[in-house]
C-alpha cells in the first residue's frame, strides 16, 4: 500500500501538472494573450507546479529534506537526466541569445541556491528577494522579446506549440485548470506522506528520498515536454524548458516556500548535493556553448553523470 501511495501520488502530479498547463494555455489563448507571454509564464510555471506544491507540503509536514532536496535534485535531474535524454533522442540546438541571457540567469539562480544552502536556513527575506528576481526576469524577458524577435523569443513561443491544446470552451478550460491544481495538491500530499513513511520504513534519510524519488517524480512534466520537443525535432524548446524550469525552481519554489514556511536546510545537501547541482549547471553552459548544440554523445555524457550521481547517493549515503 505504501508503494501504491507513492506511485499514485506521482501519477496524480503528472496528470495534474499536464491538465493545469493545458487548461491555463487554453484560457490564455481565449483571452488573447501572446504566445510569448504564455510561454514565459504559464508553461514555465505550470511545469514547475508539482515541485512547488510538493515542497510546500513537505515544509508544512516538517520535512525540510524533501522540501529542499526536491528542488536541488530536480535541477540536477533537469540537466543531467532530462536534457541528456532529449539530446540522445535528437541533438539539441542551443540559441546564442537564449544562452547568453537565460544561461546567465540559470547560473545566478544556481549560485543563489548555493548561498542559501550554505546559510543553512530558508528565511523569509531571502524568499522575498528570490521572488522579486523571478518577477524581474519575466518582465525583462517579455519586454525585450516584444521588441527583439530573436531566437530566445522563438524558443519561448515554441514552448506553447509543444503544449497540447486544451478545450476551446473557456469554462471547460477553466475547469481543467482548477482540476489540475486539485490533482496536483492531492498528488503532492500522497507523495510527501508516502515518502516520509517510505524513508522511515527503509531506514534512509528523507533527504535522500527527496533528492531522488521525489525530485525525479516532480520533474516528469519537464521530461514529457522535453521528450516531445526532441521527437518533433524542436531541441531548442527542450533546452529552453530546462533553463526555465531551473530558474523557476530556485527563485519561484524556494522563494515561495521560504516566504510561506521558513525551514532549515539539511546539512548533507550543503556537503555534496548542492555542489553537484552547481557542477551540472556549469557543465550545461559549457556543453551548450560548444558548437551551439548538445550532441547525442554529449547527451550520453550527461546521462552517465546522472547515473554516477545516483550511484554515489545510494552507495555512499554518508556524502
Amino acid at each position: 500500500m505504501l508503494y501504491l501511495q507513492v506511485l499514485g501520488g506521482l501519477l496524480l502530479l503528472v496528470l495534474g501538472g499536464d491538465a493545469l498547463v493545458r487548461g491555463a494555455v487554453a484560457v490564455a489563448r481565449r483571452l488573447g494573450l501572446s504566445p510569448l507571454l504564455i510561454g514565459l509564464t504559464l508553461v514555465g510555471f505550470g511545469t514547475s507546479t508539482p515541485e512547488l506544491v510538493t515542497s510546500l507540503q513537505a515544509a508544512f509536514a516538517g520535512s525540510p529534506g524533501i522540501a529542499v532536496g526536491n528542488v536541488v535534485g530536480s535541477n540536477t535531474a533537469n540537466i543531467l537526466l532530462i536534457l541528456g535524454v532529449a539530446a540522445v533522442i535528437y541533438p539539441v540546438v542551443t540559441s546564442r541569445s537564449a544562452l547568453l541571457r537565460d544561461g546567465g540567469v540559470v547560473l545566478l539562480a544556481a549560485l543563489a541556491a548555493v548561498a542559501i544552502v550554505l546559510y543553512g536556513q530558508l528565511v523569509w527575506l531571502a524568499g522575498g528577494v528570490f521572488v522579486i528576481l523571478l518577477a524581474g526576469y519575466i518582465v525583462y524577458s517579455y519586454l525585450r522579446e516584444r521588441v527583439v524577435k530573436d531566437d530566445a523569443a522563438a524558443m519561448h513561443e515554441g514552448e506553447v506549440e509543444i503544449a497540447e491544446p486544451g478545450p476551446h470552451s473557456l469554462p471547460l478550460a477553466l475547469a481543467l485548470s482548477v482540476g489540475g491544481i486539485g490533482l496536483t495538491i492531492l498528488g503532492a500530499k500522497l507523495l510527501v506522506d508516502g515518502s516520509i513513511e517510505l524513508a522511515a520504513a527503509a531506514g534512509i534519510s528523507e533527504t535522500l528520498v527527496g533528492l531522488t524519488l521525489v525530485a525525479v517524480g516532480t520533474s516528469l512534466p519537464e521530461l514529457v515536454t522535453s521528450v516531445m520537443a526532441a521527437v518533433r525535432r524542436h531541441g531548442d524548446v527542450a533546452f529552453g524548458n530546462v533553463l526555465g524550469s531551473n530558474i523557476y525552481n530556485v527563485f519561484g519554489i524556494l522563494g515561495v516556500t521560504a516566504m510561506v514556511k521558513p525551514i532549515p536546510v539539511p546539512a548533507e545537501i550543503a556537503v555534496f548535493d548542492i555542489w553537484v547541482m552547481l557542477a551540472a549547471t556549469l557543465l550545461l553552459l559549457a556543453v551548450a556553448a560548444t558548437g551551439w548544440r548538445i550532441s547525442r554523445a554529449e547527451g550520453g555524457v550527461l546521462l552517465a553523470g546522472y547515473g554516477a550521481y545516483i550511484a554515489a547517493l545510494v552507495w555512499l549515503p554518508s556524502v
